[in-house]
């Protein structure tokens, strides 16, 4: 016996019945049947259906001989169920990956309960996803298994058959069916919670509810709308047999119609108000059947807004021109409300821009300073380490930092605030005489004579940037290279990490700005910092002692318009045993957390300092993500997760060749990179030669002076620069968990040795790019000479061991699950 019956019905969705039946075979619990109810369907959804069932076993086609609905053809497919648990699943929806997996396992969590209420994302033709609104309600805090009344929140839930797991030996003895019709999930689901002995939360997406442009059901004007009136009489006739029934629920069951009735309310007026629905000869006959029921069931207590009840009593009363008159109010006060709006902001924009056309008439100060990163995020990353070097180097200059107000907790007390786009910002923009930034600078600025703008990139070149982006319009998506290549002609210096970033940087950006190749400034903080730097930050992120911490970084995929996992964290953890855990980090693209934070997998996205995210972990998982060049400076280990690489060379391209020239472990898939924790051989003694190797390529002058060799020769103008402390002689804080012992849990399919590691060959980072254009090159001094300039002159032997001061700890929340 199957633990799960998969029950799709089939009608004229022949165009989305393959996704469907694909994203359940391809579900890694595999303990399941399918069965696909034909219902006389006249396009080739019979004919798909045979073709899943004849190449696998698990699925089995039911024809009915006429169409009968989709309510009686989940009757069929239940009739012939074996399952333990019945899951629903239309047509032209889909199952998201390991769905069933995690609904097995939150079934065996909490006791086998009647009723498992899962969530859902509605998926649009542009490939935006968007979950459900109500998924609060879906949490999985608190005892579980529940029944309604614990949670009666729950029926604030779109009333659906999709998104539940219904053990098939409840609804046989309670003698549960769908009726025929439209909204035949109505008189099922209030039925379904309401008697259910116990109920249980997934708070997960498992369903894709697919939003058809045409052709859905309840997109389709017509009469059949109209049924909406007898699946509520049925839900009503239901409460009255049960009280019948069984007396001493009478009192229970009364409790639950206040709340009935407002729900039948709001679908009514729902479907009223949806264009897409009634047409306009049926408007006045919906709403004198309206008005009958909602006076024939109206039970007052259920508490509801002024506006709601006002929306009910206009139904109730059956007042058609009041109500479109008052809808007809409302429509033109948003509408005035809009265009006010958009005056508003015209004129704004008008007043800021001749505000900043006075400010440039105005001296520069010589004093002052501005920074901000990409997207006008938290303080960090490249500006962030040079405007620390700046405080404490050139305590003259005050510093600023453009942030959105969300963000304004995490820059230091000692640095002015800004928002982006008010006075005072286009002020600073206008007066400051150093401008620092790690992206494309203010549109609509202008570069004043005596302004000194620094562009420090966003790290070390991978993926193809700038200019090499033309042959490749998957990735550029429209970018304006004319723009672009303006831009950089207001650039006078541009930081790079080491010799690859410099010539890769004067080929895609030509220009006349100065190359600055003294090393990555915000991997300053990585050599600085100690152990109890690090214990620290574990500390406050949550991570047990003598765990193992991973830390999964991907990188953004162009060619997805939906951005996801291509790991199924919950299962990694699982399979490498309690002393591993995952931080997941999704890109700040990805729009969202890459994972749920349950268990042993904690999502920090939200954190503003990735650069404390790499001393916190003990290994690097990533796949194209620049961050791998941060992380093999700390010298921690660093593992590939090849996924899709011929995809991602197509459309995005990379400058270096990883599988020839890797950081550490390749893995292709999921089980491979569990493969290659529970052996050991992340942090194996291969590991490590090609870690080195991957340093003194890519790693020469990231010794924890960078930003201050960047701040000597922009702003004090020296030319004898502190020397770099050779790679031999530095000593970044060791991980916490720098010698794990073996792991017993290991997948059959993760026996095999993980991918055989390539030895470095020649270098594939300077096979492409060669120096052009007018840029000059500055390199740091000597890397043989060993001695460091302290901030006073004198002449140290190593980098200076401070606190961290480049990373400072938002002023709110102290850790990450706070702060989501």
């Amino acid at each position: 016996m199957p633990r799960f019956s998969v029950i799709v019905p089939a009608y004229q969705v022949q165009a989305y019945l393959h996704a469907c039946l694909e994203s359940v075979l391809a579900q890694s619990y595999p303990d399941f049947e399918v069965i696909v109810v034909d219902d006389c369907s006249p396009d080739a959804c019979g004919a798909i259906a045979d073709e899943f069932a004849a190449l696998d076993p698990r699925v089995r086609v039911v024809r009915l001989a006429r169409n009968e609905g989709l309510g009686p053809a989940r009757n069929a497919g239940m009739e012939r169920a074996g399952g333990d648990y019945l899951v629903f699943l239309d047509g032209d929806d889909t199952l998201t990956p390991h769905a069933l997996r995690a609904i097995a396992d939150r079934i065996k969590e909490t006791g086998e309960p009647d009723v498992l209420v899962y969530d859902y994302a509605r998926t649009y033709w542009t490939g935006e996803t968007v979950r459900n609104q109500a998924a609060a309600h879906l949490t999985e805090q608190g005892p579980a298994p529940f029944r309604l009344a614990d949670r009666p929140g729950l029926l604030k839930l779109l009333m659906v058959a999709w998104n539940k797991a219904v053990r098939r030996e409840f609804a046989e003895r309670e003698g549960l069916a769908f009726p025929p019709g439209y909204y035949e999930d109505t008189p099922w689901t209030y039925p379904v919670l309401l008697t259910a002995g116990s109920v249980a939360t997934l708070d997960r997406v498992c369903v894709h509810y697919r939003q058809r442009l045409r052709g859905s059901i309840l997109g389709t004007p017509g009469e059949r709308h109209l049924d909406v009136f007898a699946q509520y009489d049925r839900v009503f006739a239901f409460l009255d047999a049960r009280a019948e029934t069984h007396p001493a629920s009478r009192r229970e069951l009364d409790r639950w119609r206040p709340l009935l009735y407002r729900r039948m309310a709001d679908h009514l007026t729902t479907v009223y108000t949806r264009p897409d629905r009634l047409p306009r000869s049926l408007r006045a006959e919906f709403l004198r059947r309206a008005r009958v029921h909602c006076r024939r069931y109206r039970v007052p207590g259920a508490p509801a807004p002024l506006p709601v009840r006002l929306r009910h009593a206009l139904l109730r009363l059956g007042l058609r021109r009041t109500y479109a008159a008052l809808r007809l109010a409302s429509a033109l006060r948003r509408r005035t409300a809009r265009i006010t709006a958009g005056l508003l902001r015209a004129a704004r924009t008008g007043a800021l821009r001749l505000h900043y056309r006075v400010q440039r008439c105005l001296p520069l100060r010589a004093d002052r300073a501005v920074f901000a990163v990409e997207g006008h995020r938290g303080y960090g990353r490249d500006p962030g380490a040079l405007e620390e070097a700046f405080r404490r180097l050139a305590p003259r200059v005050r510093t600023a930092w453009a942030a959105d107000p969300v963000h304004h907790h995490t820059v230091p007390p000692g640095t002015r605030r800004l928002t982006p786009g008010t006075a005072a910002h286009w002020t600073a923009l206008a007066r400051s005489r150093y401008l620092v930034s790690d992206a494309a600078f203010d549109a609509g600025l202008v570069r004043r004579r005596g302004q000194v703008l620094v562009q420090t990139q966003a790290g070390t070149p991978l993926k193809h940037m700038g200019l090499d982006l033309q042959e490749r319009p998957g990735a550029a998506r429209g970018t304006d290279f004319a723009r672009l290549l303006r831009e950089v002609d207001t650039w006078d210096y541009v930081v790079c990490a080491n010799r690859h970033s410099t010539l890769t940087w004067e080929r895609v950006h030509p220009g006349g700005w100065t190359a600055l190749e003294h090393g990555q400034p915000r991997t300053d903080v990585l050599q600085r910092a100690t152990a109890a730097d690090v214990a620290r930050l574990r500390e406050t992120l949550g991570i047990p002692e003598g765990t193992v911490a991973i830390l999964y970084a991907p990188t953004h995929r162009d060619y997805r318009r939906t951005q996801r996992s291509a790991l199924n964290l919950e299962r990694v953890v699982r399979r490498l045993g309690p002393r591993f855990m995952v931080l997941a980090r999704a890109h700040p693209a990805h729009g969202g957390p890459l994972a749920a934070s349950a268990g042993r997998v904690l999502d920090v996205s939200d954190h503003p300092h990735v650069e404390s995210l790499c001393l916190a972990s003990d290994a690097l998982v990533t796949d194209y993500s620049s961050l791998m060049f941060d992380c093999a400076g700390l010298d921690r280990p660093i593992v590939l997760h090849a996924d899709e690489p011929e995809a991602y060379e197509a459309v995005r391209g990379t400058y270096v060749d990883l599988r020839s020239f890797p950081p550490g472990a390749i893995a292709r898939d999921e089980d491979e990179l569990i493969g290659v924790f529970a052996s050991g051989e992340w942090h194996g003694a291969r590991t490590a030669r090609l870690r080195v190797a991957f340093r003194e390529r890519f790693c020469p002058y990231d010794d924890g002076r960078a930003a201050d060799r960047v701040v000597r020769r922009v702003v004090l103008g020296e030319s004898d620069l502190p020397p770099v402390v050779p790679l031999a002689e530095r000593r970044p804080a060791p991980s916490a968990a720098s010698a794990p012992g073996p792991v017993v849990m290991l997948p059959s399919a993760s026996r095999r040795h993980a991918r055989t590691l390539a030895a470095p060959g020649p270098d594939p980072s300077t096979s492409s790019t060669r120096a052009q254009g007018p840029a000059r090159r500055e390199h740091a001094p000597d890397a043989a000479r060993p001695a460091l300039r302290s901030d006073d002159g004198s002449m140290t032997t190593g980098p200076a061991r401070t606190p961290l001061a480049t990373v400072p700890q938002p002023a709110g929340p102290r850790t990450v699950t706070d702060s989501l």
